[in-house]
């Protein structure tokens, strides 16, 4: 993470505040909402009473990622020590639990704890049964719950269960206010956007806020609880991202694939081009009801490979008649990852490179929506299934009524292969196209 800098206005202004039983703070990505939140945390574990202590991440993954890695930067490898084979971490001479709460079940993992100190990160994406279990184990004298959160829906549980009933709010314009009706919680809130974090290159602020439109501008970088309506990519513009010429494509990167039987079948080749963007430059579809006839998994295996075969190779679509090299293999083969048993058979027809998608639905979504935005990206007009979707891709208006984020599941299928082989291949292709890593989680 580079040199440590020191915490100042609002973040320090969050830890001298955040006094309360729960403190949150929330907010836009890389606004030192994390790293306010840590250092209170490190003087918790230095001054709490003697009691057991818990942090939590979506997965144990993203907590040593998001966190671990950076207290371990910040105090030293001999004072922050994680034991993953126990799921143990020793943080300034205390022992620490770690646990991640990825569904449901994850309650069942402190259930019976009894806790004096909690610290969650992207506390937004646990399930809320988690969240509910994990504050009747505080009942230790002088416990506190630290959390950071990225912006979801404005009726996601949190904003609306906790967030909105805080007892003290520290807001995204630096006004601090306080309640003291009977329907608040001993809740501190701390609200972060983009510009309170001081130390940020000119350079990575420009990045990030060009990658990021629309309803993730709203959440990731003015830290707002936006509502997901309207079209999914709405910076999709076919005059802009549709081409009828491919230029010399450098490598071949994967191939997506959304497996139906009654719903469309859908594959999509991506490269990369000459000019350093990702190019859709081919897709199988198959409708089974349009086409009334259903294929078997060995069918649409011979299919997708012979549809590789055939397909052109780098800058030779350029018009009707024109002599053309085919034949590609792209170096990953991402699968819907509910399609076990076509994977099964891609692999026993030694297709190579197959494995399951990503299927991490809105961090997928958000990784088609930042190479769009960025003019990463373009789609073939031979890919009609694609092209038909995009622009029609749409938020779910009921689940975002329910807090929740989700797509319209209509009309979703070369989209979803596009997901599954964008996103997951994104280490592949970040590298070539020289995009900035940019950390959405923190």
């Amino acid at each position: 993470m580079g040199t440590i800098q020191p915490v100042t206005g609002k973040g320090a202004e969050s830890i001298r505040l955040a006094t309360a039983r729960v403190c949150i703070w929330e907010g836009a990505v890389r606004s030192a909402k994390t790293v306010s939140s840590l250092m209170r945390w490190l003087r918790f574990v230095r001054e709490a009473p003697p009691g057991n202590l818990l942090m939590v991440g979506k997965t144990e993954r993203t907590l040593r990622r998001n966190v671990i890695d950076f207290l371990v930067e910040l105090v030293g490898p001999t004072r922050c020590r994680f034991l993953a084979g126990s799921g143990e971490l020793w943080l300034l001479g205390r022992r620490i639990y770690v646990a991640g709460a990825n569904d449901e079940r994850a309650r069942d993992k402190i259930q019976g704890l009894t806790l004096v100190g909690a610290y969650c990160d992207e506390l937004s994406r646990f399930p809320e049964s988690f969240w509910e279990m994990l504050r009747t184990r505080m009942s230790e004298v002088g416990a506190q719950i630290f959390a950071t959160s990225n912006p979801e829906g404005p009726y996601h549980w949190l904003k609306t269960g906790y967030l909105d009933r805080a007892r003290v709010h520290l807001d995204r314009h630096g006004r601090t206010h306080r309640h003291d009706s009977d329907d608040r919680l001993n809740l501190a809130r701390f609200s972060f956007q983009l510009s309170d974090n001081p130390h940020l290159p000119a350079e990575y602020i420009d990045d990030l806020t060009a990658s990021t439109t629309g309803l993730w501008y709203k959440r990731l970088i003015l830290g707002e609880w936006s509502l997901a309506e309207g079209a999914i990519y709405d910076a999709f513009d076919p005059d802009a991202h549709v081409v009828d010429t491919l230029p010399e494509i450098t490598r071949w990167i994967s191939t997506g694939i959304d497996y139906g039987t009654t719903n469309p079948f859908s594959a999509i080749l991506l490269g990369v081009g000459a000019d350093r963007r990702l190019y859709v430059t081919s897709e199988y579809r198959w409708d089974s009801k349009r086409e009334q006839r259903k294929l078997t998994d060995a069918q649409y295996s011979a299919a997708v490979r012979d549809w590789l075969k055939r397909a052109p190779r780098p800058g030779e679509i350029t018009g009707a008649g024109h002599a053309q090299a085919r034949g590609v293999r792209p170096e990953k083969v991402y699968v819907d990852p509910s399609a076990a048993s076509f994977m099964t058979q891609l692999w026993h027809d030694k297709m190579p490179g197959v494995g399951p998608a990503d299927n991490a639905v809105i961090d997928g979504i958000r990784s088609v929506s930042s190479v769009m935005s960025l003019d990463r990206l373009r789609v073939h007009r031979s890919c009609r299934g694609l092209l038909d979707e995009l622009p029609a891709y749409a938020w779910d208006d009921d689940a975002a009524q329910k807090g929740e984020d989700a797509p319209v599941k209509s009309h979703d299928h070369s989209v979803d292969a596009l997901r599954y082989g964008l996103h997951s291949a994104a280490w592949l292709w970040r590298p070539t196209l020289r995009l900035p890593v940019l950390d959405l989680a923190a």
